[in-house]
Order: C-alpha cells, then sequence, then structure tokens
C-alpha cells in the first residue's frame, strides 16, 4: 500500500459530495474487490493472528475472485483482540504507529486499536464526510461533547470537523453545567454526542430555564450506543434541532463509518468505499440476504496498521438499498448481540424497555435494569424516575403493565426521586446483572 500521504479533503462537486458517494454500483462494487484483495493480502501477509486463522481454514488471499468469495474467510472478533493484548493485531511495526486508541476494557483487558499516519488521515477525511452529510459545512462551529482520551470519539470527530474546515469547541464528555453554558456562549451548529448524555445536557438546560429554541444549534451527530426512534423525537423536542444516527466503533475506525445524511435522515449510509458488510446469522455464521436482519459484519479495505477482516461487531442490523447516496444504508441499530438478557427465557433488549418507557409521559427518559436471581428464577427491577412529582406508584404501574404486555415479562417498577437514575457522560449503563456466573 502506498505510503503517499494526501492530507488535503477528497475533492467534491458543487453539490457538496465527493464522486464516489453517487457512483454507480458496478463501479462501487469494482472498487471494493479491487481494495479488498490489497487489503485481504496486506492482513494475511502481515496480520498473524488473521494468516493462521486462515491457514486453519485453508483458505488463501489468492482464492479471492469476487466479493462473496470473503464469505469463505474468517471472522475476527473481540477475543481476538484480547488475547493477542496489546500489539499483536498490528500489521505495520510499530514506528509506523502514529496513534494508539483503546476501549474502556471494563468487561476485560481493552481492545487496543493503531493508526498510521495515513489512517489518521484517511480517518479525518471520513469523518469529515460523515459531517457533511449531517449538514455542516466549513466555517460551522462544532461542539464535541465525544470523551476524548483513549476512547476514539472526542479525537476521531474532532480531526474530521477540523479537516473540513469547522471551528472545534473540544469540550469532551463532563462537566454538564459548563457544557450548557458554552453551548450557550459559543452558538455551536451541530453537536456530536451520546444520545444518553445530549437528554443529561437537556435536563440541564431545563433546570436553568433555557429554551433550546433560541440557540443556534440545528443538529446533532448521535452516537456510540443504541437508541430508539422514541428517543430521537424526544430528543428532537426537547433540544429543538434534528438528531441524526452516526455509526463507528473502534476495530474497524472510530467515528466515520457510517452517516444518516440530512436530506433523508432515513438511517446511517455505511461509507462502503472503505468498509465492505455483511449481516450474518449470529447463530451459525451464514450469510443472509440483503435485508435480512442480523449481526453486522465489516470489513477494512483501507487500513494499514489494523486492516480488520470480518470483524464481529455483535450490533443486529439489516443492510438496506441506497437512498441520498449510492451506498447502502444500516437499519437502525437498536441493539447488540452481546447486550441480551434472558429473562426467565425471553430475550430482551434494553431498547425494549426503552420503548415501552418512552411510552409513559409521567416518566423520564432515564432507567437503570437491575437483574437478580431468587432461587432459580429471575427477577427484574428497573429503576425509572418522574419528570416531575406527581402520581409515581400509578406511572410505574402503568410502566410494568406494557413491560409485560409487550415484551412478555414481570417487572418490578421503583420510581425514585427526579434525578436520582444515575446519568452518564458518556456510553449509558442499562443493565446490572447481579445473577450468579455460570
Amino acid at each position: 500500500m502506498s505510503a503517499v500521504l494526501d492530507t488535503e479533503m477528497p475533492s467534491v462537486r458543487p453539490d457538496g459530495l465527493e464522486p464516489i458517494e453517487t457512483a454507480s454500483v458496478d463501479e462501487l462494487r469494482a472498487l471494493q474487490l479491487e481494495r479488498l484483495k490489497k487489503s485481504l493480502r496486506h492482513a494475511y501477509d502481515h496480520m498473524e493472528p488473521y494468516r493462521l486463522k486462515c491457514e486453519a481454514l485453508g483458505v488463501h488471499p489468492d482464492d479471492l475472485h469476487q466479493l462473496s468469495d470473503l464469505s469463505k474467510f474468517p471472522f475476527t472478533t473481540k477475543q481476538d483482540f484480547r488475547e493477542h493484548y496489546p500489539f499483536g493485531m498490528f500489521a505495520v511495526p510499530m514506528d509506523r504507529v502514529s496513534r494508539i486508541h483503546a476501549s474502556s476494557g471494563t468487561t476485560g483487558k481493552p481492545v487496543v486499536v493503531g493508526y498510521t499516519a495515513r489512517d489518521i488521515d484517511t480517518w479525518a477525511n471520513l469523518v469529515a464526510r460523515t459531517l457533511r452529510a449531517a449538514g455542516a459545512r466549513r466555517g460551522d462551529k462544532v461542539h464535541v461533547a465525544y470523551g476524548y482520551g483513549l476512547f476514539t470519539g472526542g479525537l476521531g470527530s474532532h480531526y474530521g470537523a477540523e479537516r473540513l474546515g469547522c471551528t472545534v469547541i473540544p469540550m469532551s464528555g463532563g462537566q454538564t453545567e459548563k457544557q450548557v453554558q458554552m453551548i450557550c456562549d459559543f452558538d455551536p451548529d451541530l453537536i456530536m454526542v451520546t444520545p444518553s448524555y445530549l437528554l443529561n445536557i437537556a435536563d440541564a438546560m431545563e433546570r436553568k430555564g433555557i429554551d433550546p429554541a433560541t440557540l443556534s444549534l440545528r443538529a446533532a451527530v448521535v452516537g456510540a450506543e443504541p437508541w430508539t426512534e422514541s428517543m430521537r423525537q424526544e430528543i428532537n423536542r426537547r433540544m429543538d434541532l434534528r438528531a441524526l444516527d452516526t455509526y463507528g466503533l473502534s476495530e474497524i475506525i472510530g467515528p466515520g463509518v457510517a452517516q444518516e445524511c440530512i436530506e433523508t435522515e432515513d438511517g446511517p449510509t455505511l461509507w462502503e468505499d472503505h468498509f465492505y458488510p455483511e449481516v450474518i446469522d449470529p447463530e451459525t455464521g451464514e450469510v443472509l440476504p440483503e435485508g435480512a436482519e442480523g449481526e453486522l459484519v465489516l470489513t477494512c479495505l483501507t487500513k494499514e496498521a489494523l486492516p480488520t477482516m470480518r470483524y464481529r461487531t455483535r450490533d443486529l442490523t439489516r443492510l438496506l438499498p441506497g437512498t441520498a447516496r449510492t451506498m447502502r444504508r444500516l437499519g437502525k441499530v437498536m441493539a447488540r448481540s452481546d447486550d441480551m438478557l434472558i429473562i426467565r427465557g425471553v430475550n430482551v433488549f434494553p431498547s425494549q424497555i426503552e420503548e415501552q418507557l418512552l411510552m409513559v409521559p409521567q416518566l423520564a427518559p432515564h432507567f437503570l435494569i437491575e437483574v437478580t436471581r431468587q432461587g432459580s428464577l429471575d427477577q427484574v427491577k428497573v429503576r425509572v424516575e418522574p419528570r416531575a412529582p406527581g402520581d409515581a406508584a400509578s406511572a410505574g404501574a402503568q410502566l410494568a403493565g406494557l413491560v409485560k404486555t409487550f415484551i412478555g415479562i414481570s417487572i418490578q417498577v421503583e420510581v425514585l426521586e427526579p434525578g436520582q437514575v444515575p446519568r452518564s457522560e458518556g456510553k449509558a449503563v442499562r443493565v446490572v446483572d447481579r445473577r450468579p456466573k455460570v
């Protein structure tokens, strides 16, 4: 792969789009195949853990003749990163690694990812494209409320906004009262933030008596955790803006993998010239036909330091035809296969609880699910809070009834005082599972 850097934005037309965004499907597939062959060979030659997996399956990069042949090759999982911690998944020597990021590691060793200088450049261009799809333009002010540091959200968003020619407000996460002050004083046009934390900001504005309609924010680039259409409506109503779904993950690049286009607001467009998607049955690993719901698998087409092949994201979605762009869209990612709870034989996702919670107007959109076991029976308690003092008992009973009717499990609802459900300054913690590990 070329080591020549291109630190300029890719050329755009007068409509603000790069030519590849509206190229024909045939042109896009030809580019994907060309890049996939190079990237697969790069991973095989320089990423030993992946080469060993290929050898165990008896496949070789020369076996890839068309895009569908990718299904013959092995998956990469989060466990691969943990088994080869910290740098065993890198495909370049350390003297070519310009930056390292890592996950929080709350459920095990952190997932460590690396970038060459060219990778950083590619990343900045993709986040710039992402922001442009969300309606940002040169000269706009972008308030970044994703965490900086090892988390990819803050710096990834920052570099992309600068590449587009925006003015960046690098607030990071936390200090909610100061976030509100900066939004009021600096007049940003867009905010990049998790949905749960944006609701925290909305709460703080309401406490201060600030009317969001008087502020300059017109759009929010919202991601890093699953969220529902009901939450989108809640954010739009309370913040008087357009919340747009964005998608990214560190193992692939960070933010900048897919973005909902402001023209259509119909799900994130996947930047397929850099990331090849598949959707598989999460149980069997079989590739599913386009439009079927399953687990998203992504392959990097242009990465140098970490050319991740067939990464199992655990995100449940489906591939949809392109609309605003030629590239395909992702269906709403509302759940992860590894977030699923099995409660007395019923599969339950936190997003299902959230959807019912938002049907009860007296309750605020903040919740925490606690799962315990008494004897052989699972018990579920959902802690919520009212929007304002009132008949909390009846609101809690209404939520329990909705969950029983639409999800099929019995829960106990504990309605706390306003502000008592723990708030997130980054990705929300929705579940505490206290059941004994087996």
